[in-house]
C-alpha cells in the first residue's frame, strides 16, 4: 500500500468520523437548547488536558475541535458527565440546568444523538439508493460454486464448487449477504453436486476465524489476470503481457479455484496458456511450469464491472425511483441493523469467541478503500452510523444508552438516584471504555502489525 493510498483511506475515515460525531453531538446539543438547558462546550474530538486545536465561544457555548480523535461531546449544564464537574453539581440547582428538568425532558435529551444515528443512516441509505442504485452479483448467478479456503472447509465442510441454497433457512438474494451471514449463522445448506447438504456452523467459528492465518471467509471462482512478470521470471520471454487473463492450461479451464491444483499436476512441463484481455481478443502462448508448480508471475483477479462486461458473471442493476429509494433504504438500514445486533451478540457470548475480533479505530479505518469511491464512502458512513448509535444503546454508565437507564428508572419509579450514586456510576462506566478501548486497540496492533 502506498503513501498515496493511505493517505486517500485515512481522509474518508477522517471526514466519515467528524460527520457522524458533529451530528450524533448535535442530537444532543438541538433538544437541550429546544428546552432551554445551558450548553457550555460543544466539541470534535476530545480537548484533553484543556488543550484544544481550535475554539471559539458564540454566545453561551464554546466550540471547538480537540486533538484527541476518540470521539466528541457537548458538555451540558447540571448533568454528570465525562466532565465529573463537581464543583457545578456541588451548587444549588439552577433552573437552565439539566438536572432541574423534568424526566421525560432529559429522557429526549440523551436519547437524541442515537436518533441522529439512526435517522442519518435511513437517509443515506435512501440517497444512495436514489442516486446510485444498487448494482450486485446475485447468489443464484455463482453458477460454478464457491472457493472455500482449507480452514473454513476444516471448520464447517463447506467445498469449493459448493453453492449456496440458505443459511439458517433464509435463501440469500445478493451474494455479498453471504459472507456476513455466515458469520453469524448456525446452520448452512449447499446444493453439492446437485444433492442437498446441510452442514452445522460451530459456535466458536468467528473466534477461531479471528485466531487463524484465513486470508478470506468464502469467494467466488474469479478468473487468473497477470499482474507482474518478474525479471527473473522463467516465464519472461513467453509472450504473457500485464492484464492478460489465462482462461486455460492446457484446455483445461482455470480460475481461483482451481488454478493451484492445474499447475501442480503439470509442474516441470512445458503448457499452452489460452488468454484473453478486455477486449475479448484471444490467443496463445507457449510456458513452462516450474519443480514448485509455478508460473513465475504474479496473479491478480478482474473487478465486478469487468467480469460483468466480459460475460463471467452477469451482474443484477436495479435503479429506484424517489419514493421507492425510500423503501430500499429502509430495507437495507434494517439488515445492517439486524447485522449489527448480531455482532453485539456475538461479542456478548464468551463462547462465540467473538471479542477476539474487537477492533478500535485502526479497524474501522481499515473498512474505507484506498481508492475515492462516493457510493463506498457513502455506504461504509450510513453503517458506521448504526453502529454509533448501537454502541451508544448500551446500558452502560458514562454512554447515553446509561442515562438513558437511569432517567428511566426515575420515571418508573419516581425516585431519582443520587447524584453521588451518578457520579461513581460515571467513574465506574468510564473505566469500562477506557478498558474497553485499550483492549480494541491492542487487537488492532497485534492483528495488524505483530501477527
Amino acid at each position: 500500500m502506498t503513501i498515496a493510498e493511505i493517505g486517500i483511506m485515512v481522509v474518508q475515515f477522517l471526514l466519515s468520523l467528524s460527520f457522524l460525531i458533529i451530528l450524533h453531538e448535535w442530537g444532543h446539543y438541538y433538544p437541550a437548547k429546544l428546552f432551554k438547558i445551558k450548553v457550555e462546550k460543544f466539541y470534535l474530538f476530545f480537548d484533553a488536558f484543556g488543550k484544544s486545536l481550535f475554539k471559539k465561544r458564540v454566545g453561551e457555548t464554546v466550540y471547538g475541535i480537540g486533538w484527541l480523535p476518540l470521539g466528541g461531546y457537548v458538555k451540558i449544564a447540571g448533568m454528570i458527565d465525562e466532565s465529573m464537574d463537581k464543583e457545578q453539581m456541588a451548587e444549588e440547582a439552577k433552573p437552565w440546568e439539566f438536572r432541574s428538568k423534568p424526566a421525560w425532558q432529559r429522557l429526549i435529551v440523551m436519547l437524541g444523538g442515537v436518533t441522529v444515528n439512526f435517522v442519518l443512516a435511513y437517509l443515506i441509505f435512501v440517497f444512495v439508493s436514489f442516486v446510485y442504485g444498487d448494482k450486485f452479483l446475485a447468489n443464484d448467478e455463482v453458477k460454478d460454486g464457491i472457493v472455500v479456503p482449507e480452514f473454513v472447509e476444516e471448520q464447517i465442510g463447506l467445498q469449493t464448487g459448493d453453492k449456496i441454497v440458505s443459511i439458517d433457512g433464509e435463501k440469500p438474494v445478493n451474494f455479498s449477504d453471504v459472507r456476513s451471514n455466515l458469520l453469524f449463522g448456525n446452520e448452512i445448506v449447499v446444493n453439492r453436486n446437485n444433492e442437498l447438504k446441510t452442514l452445522q456452523i460451530p459456535e466458536d467459528f468467528l473466534g477461531n476465524l479471528v485466531d487463524s492465518d484465513a486470508k478470506s471467509l468464502i469467494s467466488i471462482p474469479t478468473p487468473i489476470v497477470v499482474a507482474k512478470i518478474s525479471d527473473s521470471s522463467h516465464n519472461k520471454t513467453s509472450g504473457l503481457k500485464k492484464r492478460d487473463i489465462i482462461t486455460a492450461i492446457n484446455g483445461i479451464k482455470v480460475n481461483t479455484g482451481n488454478i493451484s491444483s492445474v499447475l501442480e499436476s503439470n509442474a516441470t512441463k512445458p503448457v499452452t496458456l489460452s488468454l484473453m484481455n478486455l477486449k475479448k481478443e484471444t490467443r496463445e502462448v507457449s510456458a513452462t511450469i516450474n519443480e514448485q508448480g509455478k508460473l513465475g508471475i504474479v496473479f491478480t483477479t478482474l473487478g465486478p464491472d469487468d467480469m460483468d462486461r466480459l460475460g463471467i458473471y452477469k451482474l443484477s442493476v436495479k435503479n429506484y425511483s424517489f419514493l421507492e429509494s425510500f423503501g430500499a433504504g429502509g430495507e437495507k438500514f434494517i439488515g445492517k441493523f439486524k447485522l449489527m445486533i448480531k455482532n453485539i451478540k456475538a461479542i456478548g457470548n464468551p463462547k462465540t469467541g467473538a471479542y477476539k475480533g474487537v477492533g478500535s479505530f485502526v479497524s474501522i479505518a481499515k473498512i474505507f478503500p484506498t481508492t475515492w469511491d462516493w457510493k463506498f464512502f457513502w455506504n461504509i458512513t450510513a453503517f458506521l452510523s448504526i453502529m454509533l448509535g448501537v454502541l451508544n444503546l448500551l446500558p452502560i454508565p458514562a454512554l447515553d444508552g446509561g442515562h438513558a437507564v437511569f432517567v428511566l428508572y426515575e420515571m418508573i419509579t419516581g425516585r431519582k438516584p443520587g447524584d453521588k450514586f451518578l457520579e461513581y456510576a460515571q467513574m465506574v462506566g468510564f473505566v469500562l471504555m477506557m478498558a474497553l478501548f485499550v483492549y480494541a486497540f491492542g487487537n488492532d496492533i497485534y492483528r495488524h502489525f505483530i501477527k
